[in-house]
């Protein structure tokens, strides 16, 4: 979606010159019809195929590296200061907020259902020294039930029972959909509408959106995706390789 307006401008820029160079003596306000413009273009594609791509290529180059140095500062702020992970997003575990652990993660994913076990049994080990955050990172262009099931899950956590609503989404994903929504917001004894008040708000959107801009920022493309004390990866995690991870976070210190 990015690349479709660099690769108009591209387009444009040399159809302006062929058609300078081709329409002397014609008023410099003439423009193209639609379908004019559209066969200029087709055209140039088809006689000049290499620069596209060069330029395509160029662009492609250009957005990584741009993207590589961002995730590098923020990760390298991350490092120096792990509570900048912390916001305002649903905490767990140890109070001293020393080792931090963000989990980016979909609630209508199958990998994030087995992370979810992974970390819930590593988090029974070490919520002593670990504080793990949630942040949501629905990819609703293949998960339709990701983005309501953030949006519930943020409204449970307005009234303290965000765990307790994350933990039966992914313990029963299978069930993802509004009558489970509202089931959910009943066995947990939610005001209910207040619930479908605080999901259909500007402030969840805002709060979803907020993480999903983070995640991007850190090199997220794919769930779950973590990030412990600015050390990033993602994919259902081993819980030796956490413990590791933690290990050495502590004796660094």
């Amino acid at each position: 979606m990015r690349l479709q307006p660099y690769l108009i401008s591209v387009l444009v820029a040399l159809l302006l010159m062929i058609t300078s160079c081709a329409s002397t003596g014609q008023s410099a306000n003439a423009q193209l019809s639609d379908a004019q413009f559209e066969t200029k273009v087709l055209e140039i594609i088809r006689k000049n195929p290499q620069v596209i791509l060069d330029s395509v290529q160029s662009y492609q180059k250009s957005q990584a590296q741009q993207e590589e140095q961002l995730r590098s500062k923020v990760l390298s702020q991350i490092r120096q200061e792990p509570r900048l992970l912390l916001r305002n997003s649903p905490v767990t575990g140890s109070a001293s907020q020393k080792i931090i652990m963000a989990e980016f993660s979909d609630f209508e994913c199958p990998f994030c259902a087995r992370g979810y076990a992974v970390v819930k049994e590593f988090m029974a080990k070490n919520q002593n020294d670990v504080t793990l955050v949630f942040k949501h990172f629905p990819l609703k262009e293949i998960h339709p039930q990701a983005e309501p099931a953030a949006f519930a899950a943020w409204a449970a956590s307005q009234q303290g029972k965000f765990w307790e609503y994350h933990d039966a989404l992914f313990e029963q994903q299978g069930k993802l959909g509004e009558e489970f929504y509202l089931e959910l917001a009943n066995t947990l004894k939610l005001d209910v509408d207040r619930f479908n008040r605080d999901r259909k708000s500007e402030e969840a959107k805002a709060a979803i959106k907020k993480d999903f801009e983070l995640g991007k920022s850190l090199g997220v493309r794919g769930t779950p995706s973590f990030v412990v004390n600015g050390v990033f990866f993602s994919g259902v995690p081993d819980i030796k390789e956490l413990e590791a991870l933690v290990a050495q976070i502590k004796a660094g210190k």
